[in-house]
């Protein structure tokens, strides 16, 4: 097992001394961030039902399968321990007062940006924070046994950060993955919920092809307005089951996707995606972050959006060089 166990042990110690237990994660929350928060929160309710362990953060409609938020109030956090679930810096946190409590954790697979919580556990190596959460519980056995509804969201978490296993996998993943199985998972539903969808959805794929821009070299760009999103009868929420549409084509580096936010000011919600140069770095300059080939930031008018394109094509270029030697 990678993860320390001093470390699991120093998390296990702050969560007995606590009544009080509130988890957050991410901003935009992917089924990792929720997998990992509501499959934690599963696991500790299980072994410390006379607890008060809360999930904080706001509701996403296209992921509420996996599970709702808690109603939180700035006076819970007064006694509380807060673990912080899947986010790399503190800004992305999603839920307010997360710093107010009595002691901080954070468990974590990005690469590291912003240090903080005691104790800090962060795995680079690990597919996702829900595989952490997996092997926090196997390595306490008795102490924070598995359950059925843990191991479901925990599985979805690790499905939803590997792409269906397609990329960021190891040994560890699906040794995590299969000791998940053995809780009798509806493993063909929880893998609909992956690539089946409306057929509106469906037909927006279309879209995205017709009206993908191909740049050189191996770089591709989606422009998706707020006029395209309600001529296709869609949610901002559906476009991102588009977002990796190019990376079926052959010679294809990295790949954008600027999707036009509601507002009275310009903004765009800017997806960034890989297969190999880093691209992490420049979703940080743009107020963002996450992977290194899988990241997000946000653009506030068309020169940002030309710059940050610039910026990914620079990436590619020296990708390339280096490739070429």
């Amino acid at each position: 097992m990678y993860i320390d166990t001093q470390k699991i042990q120093a998390l296990y110690a702050k969560i007995k001394a606590f009544d009080t237990i509130i988890i957050h994660r991410h901003q935009r929350p992917d089924p990792d961030a929720l997998g990992s928060q509501l499959g934690l929160k599963a696991l500790l309710v299980n072994k410390f039902p006379n607890k008060r362990i809360l999930a904080a953060g706001s509701n996403l409609k296209s992921l509420e399968w996996l599970g709702m938020m808690d109603k939180v109030t700035k006076e819970d956090y007064q006694e509380a321990l807060v673990i912080v679930c899947d986010t790399a810096n503190r800004p992305r946190v999603d839920g307010q007062h997360f710093d107010q409590g009595q002691a901080l954790v954070k468990i974590d697979h990005h690469v590291l940006v912003d240090s903080y919580g005691d104790p800090e556990l962060v795995y680079t190596q690990s597919s996702s924070t829900s595989e952490m959460v997996t092997y926090i519980s196997k390595s306490l056995g008795a102490d924070l046994p598995m359950t059925q509804e843990a191991a479901i969201l925990l599985y979805a978490g690790i499905l939803g950060d590997t792409g269906r296993f397609l990329f960021s996998t190891s040994s560890d993943t699906f040794t995590a993955a299969a000791y998940l199985t053995e809780f009798d998972l509806p493993l063909r539903e929880l893998t609909d919920h992956f690539q089946v969808m409306p057929l509106a959805e469906f037909k927006f794929h279309s879209f995205a092809m017709e009206n993908l821009d191909l740049l050189e070299p191996g770089i591709a760009v989606l422009h998706i307005s707020q006029a395209d999103i309600k001529a296709h009868g869609i949610t901002e929420d559906q476009t991102n089951s588009v977002v990796n549409i190019p990376s079926q084509i052959e010679g294809m580096y990295a790949w954008l996707n600027f999707v036009e936010q509601e507002g009275d000011k310009p903004k765009w919600r800017v997806r960034l995606r890989s297969k190999g140069p880093v691209i992490n770095k420049i979703a940080e300059e743009h107020g963002g972050g996450g992977h290194p080939m899988a990241a997000g930031a946000d653009a506030y008018s068309q020169e940002e959006i030309q710059t940050i394109i610039e910026k990914i094509q620079a990436v590619v270029a020296e990708y390339r060089k280096e490739q070429s030697k």
